[in-house]
């Protein structure tokens, strides 16, 4: 009975604290076309285009503002 309610608690805490913002992109960097301003990255899942000063895939998904 523990084992069930500890998986349920755990279900639902992982559910509340993934980042919902960026399950949907699969960013990927292209480093061909790096320049001053950024690392370039491309969301493979929506097509969108975005520069990052650190060197990071983005941490927001922008599916919503592509439609």
């Amino acid at each position: 009975m523990h084992i069930v309610i500890g998986l349920i608690v755990a279900f639902v805490l992982v559910a509340l604290l993934s980042n919902r913002k960026t399950r949907a992109c699969r960013w990927r960097a292209d480093r061909s076309q790096d320049s001053e301003q950024g690392s370039y990255f491309r969301c493979m899942q929506c097509g969108a285009e975005m520069r990052t000063t650190r060197g990071r895939p983005p941490t927001e998904c922008l599916r919503e503002s592509r439609f």
